[in-house]
Order: C-alpha cells, then structure tokens, then sequence
C-alpha cells in the first residue's frame, strides 16, 4: 500500500513538472512568434529606402525571408509541443472550417446551440427558394392545362375525322411544321412519294408571293405592322419576310398556305375540333 502511495505521489509531482515545462515552452514560443514579427517590421522599414523598384526587389525578399521563417518556426514548435503529448488539433480546426463553410452557404449545423435569428442573406435565398417553387408548381398546372386542352382537341378531332377515313398525324413543331405538314398530305395522296420537300415548299411559297405581290401585300400589311419611322418602306419590308419565307425557319400561316395552295394549285381543307373547318383552293377541287 505505501508503494502503491508513493507511485501515485511521484507520478502527481512528473506530472506537476511537465505541467510547467509544458507553460514556459508555450511563453518561450510566443517570444520567439514576436521577436519574428519584430524583425519583420524592422526589415521592412530598411527596405523602404531607395528607389520604387529596389523598394520593391527589398521587400520581395523581405516578405520571402520571414515566410520561410514562419515556417520554420511553426514547425519547430508543433515538434516540441508533440514531444510533450500535445494532439494534433488539425481535424477539429477542418470540422470548424467545415461548419462555417456550410454556415456561410446557408446550411444549418447541428450541436453548436446557437440560438441567434437567421440572418437577412439566408431570409432572402429561402424566399427566392419559396418564389422559384411556388412559379415552378404554376408552370406546371399550365403545362398540365395545356395537355388536358390538347387532348379534348384531340379527342374532337379524331372523332370529326375518322368518318371520313382519315386520322391525325403528329407533325414536329419546329417552324418548318406547316411545310412539313403540306409535304404529309402531297406524299399521302401521291402514295407516299412526295414531289417536294418541305424546303422545296419554303421556296415555292416565297416565290409566288414575290411574283403576285399585290394580292398579298396588302394582307401582309394588316397582319404585320410597320414602323412610322421605319427606314424601310413596306414593299420593302414584304420582300424581306418574303426572304425570310424562304431561307429561315420562320413559322407559315394563312398567307403562305394561300401561296401554296395556288403554286400547287391543290385544294385545301384545315380541320379542327373546336373550331369551324376552313377550306381554300375550291377552284381547284373539281381538277383532283
């Protein structure tokens, strides 16, 4: 039992000792951290003498000298410290980084109890995240809308067209889509063959409103207004879209059906579900 005693006495007194050596090499290393920041303030006021360039070179140097020395000398004292026990507190400084990383970013962190009010930024971005979602759930309600209402047209459509032997067929909207559609019906009744793509068509149409640019201007006009201080002039202007008929993807309508509609001199019906039919080209009818 005395053994036992006087172990547990020495061992409290090493421990006393270390204790205190532990203290002056924590005093001595902050006199030596000032004695370096002392000969830095020292050395960057003799290099602040001389010209701006070898002002410069000096305190190039300087800055490279006690660089090299901090590292040194932070080396040196996470050395000593180790030999004492001391741990390695470099993963708890990452998990702090860490944690005001994710701070900064808005991200909550646990265990920390603190208890202070969000700040404005953080307000703002849950705001704008609440705005985003609230507009992405009104897109889709739209979008769904949409679908809904194509389907009812659909649906009509089906019904007004399979009397008469015929079905819809889906048509890529990608501007070229009237073109395209023209070029269906002309490979349909041509037994799936064709005569004309529908770049073809695109020239085809652009060409007769040029050649007949009095019957279409003036509809052209209605449908398209023009500038009062416009440096165009509108049979200016009219062969331009006539251009852009013919070279862009610009999206046709009822003047470039009509064109096509004589070029091709077809007759032409427009069906749809909810809407009164339209029907072009009736002079033609009699010759298909």
């Amino acid at each position: 039992m005395e053994t036992s005693a006087v172990a547990e006495g020495g061992s409290r007194a090493n421990e006393e000792r270390n204790q205190e050596s532990r203290e002056q090499m924590l005093s001595r290393h902050r006199k030596e951290v000032a004695e370096l920041q002392n000969k830095e303030v020292s050395l960057k006021k003799a290099a602040a003498k001389g010209s701006k360039a070898e002002q410069k070179a000096k305190k190039k140097q300087v800055e490279d000298e006690i660089s090299q020395l901090s590292v040194q000398l932070k080396a040196n004292h996470a050395e000593e410290l180790a030999s004492l026990g001391y741990k390695n507190t470099e993963s708890r400084e990452k998990d702090d980084i860490n944690n005001l990383v994710m701070a900064i970013a808005g991200v909550s962190t646990k265990g920390h109890g603190d208890s202070s009010k969000p700040k404005k930024a953080v307000k703002r971005r849950e705001k704008r995240a609440q705005q985003e979602a609230a507009r992405e759930q009104r897109i889709e309600e739209e979008q769904n809308n949409i679908i809904s209402d194509r389907m009812v047209e659909n649906e009509k459509l089906e019904e007004k067209l399979k009397p008469l032997g015929l079905r819809v067929n889906e048509i890529k909207p990608d501007g070229h889509c009237l073109y395209r559609a023209v070029e269906d019906q002309l490979s349909f009744h041509a037994r799936n063959a064709s005569p004309y793509g529908y770049l073809e068509l695109r020239k085809m149409a652009a060409s007769y409103m040029r050649e007949h640019t009095s019957d279409f201007l003036p509809f052209f006009l209605s449908e398209n207004k023009v500038e009062v201080d416009s440096d165009s002039s509108p049979l200016e202007r009219f062969k331009q879209y006539c251009e852009e008929v013919e070279t862009t993807a610009a999206w046709g309508g009822q003047l470039e059906l009509g064109a096509l509609m004589h070029s091709l001199k077809k007759h032409i019906v427009i069906y749809s579900g909810s809407f009164p039919d339209v029907e072009m080209g009736k002079e033609y009818k009699l010759r298909e």
